[in-house]
């Protein structure tokens, strides 16, 4: 991070649509040149976040800073960041090299200079040689691309995208989400990302956010939000979790209070398995099975009541072992320590 200052700062902010609390009380630091992704569901608040910070929307309480400035109440050309949208939004009429260059005309930056900083972000994306061509003649990727560049070359403090994945196939998706993290860490530049895509947010983040229902649930890096899930949404939200309270909390740990434990935490063994120092156990039988090819997902019910999500990977597993395995009684079995307690929201 390149200073103690955070690029962005939302203090107790709150957007109100009549009596619809769109973004509730949000406090929150995004630091300089970080790769920071707002993620939630559709109607979660992330979305409005982005939209205050770029000035296309202002809070209805709160403050919101840029850089230790505050920016509440400024209009969107008078703040340090640029967006990159989902449908990209290039101008169909012109050429590559001029939808990439429009940010710079309209600065008046010299024509020579334009076209020398349009050529370097062009290469920088691997589109170098393609200026010429216009936005229909480029690939989803391609254009991803362009439009990445075009608001990367006014060397904003901010870019923030919204969903700009969200249209790709899922091969080149995960192959963008690479190529952005690794633009992101050559420019430097604090990315504000939003989706819904938890496993892009993890994979892309430095820090994300997990949104509900207008509230900041949770904030860390990919690993704290995964393995230690501060509350039951964030725990179900962030990769599938088992959610375990009441009688059948109490049967396994000897206490009501909710827990989770994540499904490829936990290893199947045969019934009456003895059980280590250490481990919890919970005894049931399988109920599905769903053959994933790289691993498998089982659906275990307890002996206690309710039921259990595994996960295991088919290093030895065959097809005909998954079939053969429904409606065996087993022993789970999992180490304590990777039991989360979490806050259960009223």
């Amino acid at each position: 991070m390149t200073t103690s200052i955070p690029a962005v700062r939302f203090t107790h902010v709150s957007r109100h649509f009549g009596d619809v609390r769109a973004v509730d009380d949000v406090s929150l630091d995004i630091l300089d040149g970080e790769f920071f992704t707002l993620l939630g569901p559709s109607g979660s608040g992330k979305t409005t976040c982005l939209r205050l910070i770029a000035g296309f929307d202002h809070p209805t309480t709160g403050r919101i800073e840029l850089q230790g400035v505050e920016v509440s109440s400024l209009p969107p050309y008078e703040r340090d960041v640029n967006t990159v949208f989902q449908d990209y939004a290039l101008f169909p009429h012109m050429t590559v090299a001029e939808n990439v260059a429009y940010g710079l005309m309209i600065k008046k930056v010299p024509p020579r200079e334009r076209a020398t900083r349009v050529n370097e972000m062009l290469r920088m994306v691997q589109l170098g040689g393609l200026g010429r061509r216009k936005p229909s003649q480029l690939s989803g990727g391609q254009r991803q691309r362009v439009a990445l560049v075009r608001a990367l070359i006014n060397r904003p403090r901010v870019l923030l995208l919204d969903e700009p994945l969200g249209a790709l196939d899922l091969k080149l998706r995960q192959q963008m989400q690479l190529e952005l993290k690794a633009i992101q860490q050559q420019v430097g530049i604090t990315f504000i990302y939003v989706t819904h895509d938890q496993e892009e947010a993890l994979t892309m983040s430095d820090r994300l956010g997990v949104f509900n229902a207008g509230r900041l649930e949770q904030v860390g890096t990919p690993a704290e939000v995964y393995e230690h899930p501060a509350t039951d949404f964030v725990a179900g939200f962030v990769g599938v979790s088992n959610l375990v309270s009441g009688l059948v909390a109490e049967a396994i740990i000897g206490s009501p209070q909710t827990f989770t434990i994540r499904p490829e935490k936990i290893l199947i063994r045969g019934a009456g398995e003895p059980i280590s120092d250490g481990m919890c156990a919970a005894d049931g039988r399988i109920r599905d099975v769903i053959y994933l090819g790289a691993h498998t997902r089982y659906r275990v019910e307890l002996a206690a009541g309710g039921e259990l999500t595994v996960t295991q990977q088919n290093v030895d597993t065959t097809p005909l072992d998954v079939q053969t395995a429904r409606g065996r009684t087993v022993r789970l079995m999992w180490h304590r320590t990777h039991n989360r307690q979490v806050f259960t929201r009223p």
